[in-house]
């Protein structure tokens, strides 16, 4: 089992959350507090590939927006993948 790479895909999206000091704003002592809105995520979203194992995450990369995950696409995901694998993982390419 400790030679298994999967993987995952998910759409994440982007937020754009204010820094504490963009939120923080002077009022006077007796003023109400100012209300907060919750975030909300924006209409930009990219699929999220990961690939990992026993051991932990080894290849992830986000998918170019426009770009349509196929055949094509995930053979050079692939591709990338042996090469970091080959890297972050030599053992698995010991008796190879």
């Amino acid at each position: 089992m400790g030679r298994v790479i999967t993987d995952d895909e998910t759409w994440v999206y982007q937020y754009d959350p204010e820094t504490k000091r963009q939120s923080a704003e002077w009022k006077a002592a007796n003023s109400p507090q100012p209300k907060m809105f919750l975030q909300s995520k924006s209409r930009v979203k990219t699929m999220l590939l990961t690939f990992f194992d026993i051991r932990g995450i080894v290849h992830y990369e986000l998918v170019p927006n426009g770009e349509t995950v196929n055949q094509v696409h995930y053979l050079e995901v692939l591709e990338r993948l042996r090469e970091k694998v080959r890297r972050k993982r030599p053992e698995h390419f010991a008796n190879n």
